[in-house]
Formats: C-alpha cells, structure tokens, sequence
C-alpha cells in the first residue's frame, strides 16, 4: 500500500454500519489502519481532520476523506480495481440483474427504514441505553426520544418488519437453496454485504430477536446464511491479521502528509442548485447528524457525490467527499439569508 494514500478507518468496534466497511476491506484484503473512536460526541480526532460530520464511520485515503458507507463502499470499487492482491467482490462482468439487486438492496436496508427498525429492538435494558450521555447523544444524532419509553413502544412494529424480511431473504431471496445472494459457491459479494449486515448485527445483539418469534427453526436457510457469512469474514480477518491502531495524532499527520486519492472533480455546469466551482458552501446529511455541517469552497458536484475543500487542525488541505443522495449542499450566502 502507497503510503503516501494510505487508509485509515474511524470507527467504533461495534458500529454496525462500520462493519459493511472492515467486512469489505478484510474480504477483498485491502490493507488499512483504524483510528477507534468513541461512541458518542466530541470526537476531536474527526474534528481535527477538517470535517464536522459525526457519523461512524469515516475514512480517509490520503488526503481525500470519504463520508457515508455508501459512498465509501463505492470509491473503494473504483479506487482498488480486482487484481490477484485484491481480489473482487462483485462479478467480473455482473448482470444487470445482479448489480440491479446489490444496489436494491442497499437501499432496502438504509432508505428504506430496515436500519431504524432493526435499532429499535436494541433491548431497552442494555446499560448503554441507561446512560444519560448516551440516550442525549443519540437523540442529538436521530432527532427523537430515547427514553425507555419511546424504545419500548416502538418494539412491536419493528419486530414485525424485520420478521417480514426474515421471511422475505427464506422465501425468495434464499428459497432455491443458494449459499450466496446472487447464487454461486465461490463465497459472498458485495450483495451479500448490503444484506447481512443488520441481520448479523440484530443476530448477534443478545435480546434483541425473541427466540419464539425469529429463530434458526423458523428460518433455517437465512440463519445458515448468515452464520456462513461470518465465518468467511472471521476467516478473512484472522488470515489478515488485526489492523493496525493509530491515534488521532498520528492519523491526522498522515493524512496531512499524504496525496490526493483521486484527480480533482469538476462542477456540473446544469447543476439544478445552479452551484459554482469555487463557492463557500454548507454540506449536511438530511437524515440523521443532520445538526453538524460541513462548509468549505466547492471543489466537485455531480448527481452522485459534492466534494468541499477542507483543512486540518495542522493546516493541510483536505477534501470531504459526501454523496448526493442523503445529503444537502447549500450556498452560504442562501443558508445565511435564512
């Protein structure tokens, strides 16, 4: 790995949206270091690299920062070609079925509220959730209660969707008996990622799935698929070995220190903001986080990604990268006229 280019990771051990991100990197043996944060705010490593955004996790690749697993997973497609080092995770030449139902599926899981279900069956007597700084956190991120009460009442309306998706990947996703998503033995692909993630977390989350209701005798096909995904994954990582730890010290220097990832991207000129490269600019996630933007000079627009200029706490030019979709780009002088 080019050290000049070299990944870092910001994440906490048990994000669920950044496993989609170690799985991925492990699987296609992409090396990278992590810099592990904690679960709740201030997070002065992040801050320091430039960037406001508060979402786990976030990665960097030399001086480029990238936001959202979506766009993440994306950049290191087209960043890390398949080669015999980095293997691929997806078809040499997938169909338009497979890609169609890899990228469905991403959002199945985060637009289409499979992800907020799925976090409301965290059980209420976890002793994260009766942490005050916790709970005031989380409802600072989401924009709703988290009070016992809340997490309690909506737990009868998540179980029953995510049942229905259990019963939706052993009927139809898995019914014929496949191993993998898209079919094939060679082992999973990015389709497998975008679906497994919230199942192996909620499986592996104690109390969450009541054993009468969602279990391996019910769904036998979906439970074996996700205890092979696993495995894979745990193969992969102990074959690898643990990535290294750095602080946020060293990660901030290397990211100083390192070169751009990828050229400079342009600014649509039809863009319907009607933005122009060069101007100050807010950037923010509408969904969640949605409180901490970002604002620097446009660097890049396109239907699927805006790019903003940022800076270190050490001075060095950085550039944040945040996908179209699920965010909002701004003018500052149309956010200050507000």
């Amino acid at each position: 790995m080019d050290q000049s280019r070299e990944i870092i990771l910001y994440h906490y051990s048990f994000s669920p949206y950044a496993r989609r991100i170690t799985w991925y990197l492990n699987l296609r043996r992409i090396p990278f270091k992590q810099c592990m944060q904690p679960a709740t705010m201030p997070r002065p490593d992040i801050s320091s690299l430039g960037t406001a955004y508060r979402r786990i996790p976030l990665l960097s690749i030399g001086r480029d920062i990238y936001l959202d697993t979506r766009l993440i997973l994306s950049k290191l497609e087209t960043l890390f070609p398949p080669s015999s080092a980095h293997p691929a995770l997806t078809s040499p030449s997938p169909s338009p079925d497979q890609a169609t139902l890899t990228k469905l599926l991403e959002h199945w899981a985060i637009d289409a509220g499979m992800f907020n279900r799925a976090a409301a069956l965290i059980p209420s007597d976890m002793p994260l959730l009766k942490d005050p700084k916790f709970t005031k956190d989380r409802e600072d991120y989401t924009g709703r209660s988290w009070s016992k009460e809340n997490i309690e009442r909506a737990r009868p309306e998540a179980l029953v969707e995510i049942h229905a998706a259990f019963e939706f990947f052993e009927g139809t996703v898995l019914a014929d008996g496949r191993e993998w998503v898209l079919g094939g033995r060679e082992g999973p692909m990015l389709a497998d990622i975008e679906a497994a993630w919230l199942f192996s977390w909620l499986k592996g989350l104690k109390g969450a799935l009541p054993p009468a209701y969602i279990s391996s005798q019910q769904f036998p096909k979906t439970f074996a698929w996700i205890e092979r995904f696993d495995a894979v994954v745990l193969a992969a990582m102990k074959k690898n070995g643990p990535a290294q730890k750095i602080s946020g010290a060293e990660a901030v220097q290397a990211v100083g220190n390192g070169e751009w990832a990828e050229e400079e991207a342009s600014v649509d000129g039809d863009n319907p903001s009607g933005l122009r490269k060069g101007e100050m600019v807010e950037v923010w996630p509408i969904d969640s986080g949605f409180s901490r933007k970002d604002r620097g000079r446009l660097v890049g627009l396109s239907t699927r990604e805006v790019v903003v200029e940022g800076r270190t706490e050490e001075g060095g030019e950085v550039r944040i990268h945040a996908p179209r979709h699920g965010f909002r780009v701004r003018s500052v002088k149309e956010v200050e006229k507000l």
